[in-house]
């Protein structure tokens, strides 16, 4: 059996669905549904059981679970907003520090969400304690965690991997609200108000030129499916892309696909500016000192670990990701 954590979740189902096209069914699948309307994220998936987060965390600490072949823990809080520090600190890092000793414990490999949020501002997205300096909680939580792994490295009895997530999106984050990625928001703005609102510029940057490493969830999942692959590789290595890429290219991948729809040309930026298909709006003061307006992911480690395969770019995935949107 193996185990998927946050299973309803954007990347746990998206994990779970990538399970399954390997004929992969026997998935237990950990969640929180207090929030019902995330049962949909399940509903596409084949699984053997599913367990409430709580009940979960109580057959860990009693030992009491089924035998397992591997955990895949994506369950977490990963509002970079929230500020309850109590709360971030228990459900992120001391849930992630209790399954990994039982996964030591019990050899049994262990493959974790982290975040590029452990880095900050940057500039330098390299996996090394010199470059990381997390701007929130959400970001402390994952660091945290990470440095338990550093410390244990030399002694570990199974796998252990960390994948710090760069920007993910694609299907299964409607429910994320505000958390949910750019692409998904710029899709339905367009929809509902015929054009597309950016964040102005900002700490150097011009308007819609803040940049990021977008990566879709279709090769998250690749990655992740390649170390459950290689069990003999354990680390903490940045997924992404390598590749950073201005929202501006979101938007202009967003507005084309939608337009497309209609049987209507590609614009350029420019056009769909002039044309007001692309707005700008003041960047908000409650994200200054606290956002981080570049980053892009060094992939030297990953590429290093035996991940070979191509990644998509933004005009590419962001259009699957909207077509396939559509498409339901």
């Amino acid at each position: 059996m193996i185990i998927v954590t946050g299973a309803a979740g954007f990347i746990g189902s998206n994990l779970v669905r990538g399970l399954n096209q390997r004929g992969e069914t026997d998935i237990l699948a950990v969640d929180d549904l207090t929030d019902g309307d995330k049962f949909v994220n399940l509903a596409s998936g084949r699984i053997s059981d599913y367990m409430d987060k709580d009940d979960f965390r109580q057959r860990v600490a009693e030992d009491a679970l089924p035998p397992v072949t591997a955990i895949l823990h994506q369950g977490a809080c990963s509002a970079t907003t929230e500020r309850n520090g109590r709360f971030m600190m228990d459900n992120n890092y001391r849930v992630t520090l209790e399954l990994f000793e039982y996964t030591q414990r019990k050899r049994i490999p262990f493959l974790y969400a982290s975040s590029a949020a452990v880095y900050g501002p940057g500039p330098v997205y390299v996996e090394d304690l010199a470059n990381e300096k997390p701007l929130n909680v959400y970001g402390y939580s994952k660091f945290l965690f990470d440095q338990v792994v550093r410390r244990r490295f030399d002694s570990l009895t199974a796998q252990v991997v960390g994948l710090r997530y760069f920007n993910v999106y694609g299907p299964n984050e409607q429910h994320k609200g505000r958390m949910a990625s750019v692409a998904f928001h710029n899709m339905n703005q367009f929809l509902a108000e015929g054009h597309v609102r950016l964040f102005g510029g900002w700490d150097g940057y011009g308007d819609g030129e803040q940049s990021r490493d977008f990566i879709s969830v279709e090769d998250v999942v690749a990655v992740n499916l390649h170390f459950l692959d290689n069990p003999d590789v354990s680390g903490i290595f940045n997924c992404g892309t390598g590749r950073a890429q201005p929202f501006n290219d979101i938007a202009v991948a967003v507005v084309n696909t939608l337009r497309a729809e209609q049987g209507h040309e590609a614009l350029s930026l420019q056009q769909l500016v002039s044309q007001g298909l692309i707005r700008y709006t003041e960047f908000p003061d409650d994200l200054k000192g606290r956002y981080q307006s570049f980053t892009q992911a060094d992939a030297t480690q990953l590429r290093a670990a035996g991940f070979e395969a191509p990644m998509r770019d933004v005009q590419t995935g962001v259009a699957e990701y909207v077509r396939a949107l559509r498409a339901r």
